[in-house]
């Protein structure tokens, strides 16, 4: 499935910023950043709880927010890009 997660991280003092580096790294394990708090996503039911629980442990919920989106499938069909495009596209084959 297609996920997109966008967060909102309190960065008003330095355990914030450390909170926001440390969700950004989870959210890079799993995805695609495509803005500086929003990630694109391609996950198996598994692998989004996973992501869930790992997210869960990062923030502190009286000052952060995490939203986790479904996305529509095809994603092209649902999708408007204005502007800069992503480094890649996840649905193209990664080649190491």
């Amino acid at each position: 499935m297609e996920i997109l997660v966008a967060y909102d991280v309190a960065t008003d003092n330095a355990e914030g910023k450390r909170r926001l580096r440390r969700v950004a790294e989870v959210c890079l394990a799993f995805g695609q950043r495509v803005q500086k708090s929003v990630f694109e996503c391609i996950l198996s039911e598994a692998d989004l709880e996973i992501l869930k629980h790992r997210l869960s442990r990062e923030i502190e919920g009286g000052k952060d927010s995490i939203r986790i989106y479904r996305l529509m499938e095809p994603r092209e069909k649902y999708l408007s890009l204005i502007g800069k495009q992503p480094k890649f596209d996840l649905h193209d084959p990664l080649l190491v």
